[in-house]
């Protein structure tokens, strides 16, 4: 019986192998270009979190980034003339406007003399945006709401960590606690 069994399997393989071997190579190309598809949509500012996008604005209009995110190769701080991690994206530009990158909540604004004056926004999903080395006037306060593209102060010198980069924005983003690259959300690179 057993033989009977086998020359039915391998019969069954003879007739359809070619049409099992098809279908598997069209489910692995369908499931590809979905991920490939996946992929690619959220490389324009716009992340996909518990199924509704977040789409993120930019921190400063027509910026140059002065100094990336790096959490991996330490990087040279010419004022503090030593080598470290960088956990945030500085950014220069010839307007100072400091713009809220999502809709959220201020929950601190505060000064501390290695960052300066500080704000930092909670939006959803669990994303918190911080803005460092702003100008002494910040344009809002602790519990203020704020909407993407909303001023919410100037950039400046005041982070005397980074005091050789001259007037400047330190724009760190948070995930759950944690510092991400920003620019794995924002297209800092190619305004």
């Amino acid at each position: 019986m057993e033989i009977r069994k086998s020359n039915k399997f391998y019969s069954f393989i003879k007739r359809f192998g070619m049409y099992i071997i098809g279908a598997t190579v069209v489910l692995v190309i369908a499931i590809t270009a979905t991920v490939v598809g996946v992929l690619n949509s959220n490389n324009n500012n716009s992340v996909d979190v518990g199924g509704s996008p977040l789409t993120f604005g930019l921190p400063v209009a027509n910026a140059t980034v002065i100094k990336d995110f790096s959490d991996t190769d330490l990087q040279f701080n010419e004022t503090l003339n030593k080598w470290e991690a960088h956990f945030s994206v500085d950014l220069t530009a010839d307007d100072p406007s400091v713009l809220a990158v999502l809709d959220g909540t201020v929950i601190d604004t505060y000064y501390k003399y290695m960052s300066g004056y500080t704000v930092e926004i909670q939006h959803s999903d669990g994303f918190v945006s911080v803005y460092s080395s702003l100008d002494e006037n910040v344009n809002v306060e602790k519990g203020d709401k704020v909407t993407k593209g909303q001023k919410i102060g100037e950039m400046s010198t005041s982070a005397a960590a980074e005091s050789s980069y001259g007037t400047h924005l330190d724009f760190m983003l948070k995930l759950n606690g944690e510092e991400v690259d920003p620019n794995n959300y924002i297209s800092l690179q190619n305004k």
